[in-house]
């Protein structure tokens, strides 16, 4: 039950379904996602937070920077569905067309650069 209630915290906000959707394709840092998000740094980190507490991200540290992963290894059952089902559901909506669309402008420009801002 308790995992259940971390996965549906998770996902019941909005700003963490278009992170997670921003990282179904690949790992970003977490001044992309800022970028993305358009989210005051500290705002992002608890989001990804949260996130993380659910199992639904990974996250590993370079150095200063930190970046993020959809999970995938040793992911309980009801994360990996929930990411799955929510990858699915969500993937040709509006909204997540356009965060592909400024996610495709933000890889143009390395994390560092971004983090530098």
């Amino acid at each position: 039950m308790r995992e259940f209630m971390a996965v549906a915290k998770a996902l019941a906000d909005e700003n963490r379904v278009r992170a997670l959707m921003a990282l179904r394709h690949q790992e970003l840092c977490v001044c992309q996602l800022i970028e993305l998000l358009e989210l005051a740094p500290s705002t992002v980190s608890k989001h990804m937070a949260i996130l993380k507490q659910a199992r639904l991200v990974d996250s590993r540290k370079d150095g200063r920077w930190a970046y993020y992963r959809v999970a995938d290894d040793e992911v309980p059952a009801t994360a990996a569905k929930a990411a799955a089902w929510v990858i699915q559901s969500l993937a040709d909506t509006r909204q997540v067309r356009r965060d592909d669309a400024r996610l495709e402008e933000l890889l143009r420009i390395s994390p560092e650069d971004l983090c530098r801002r």
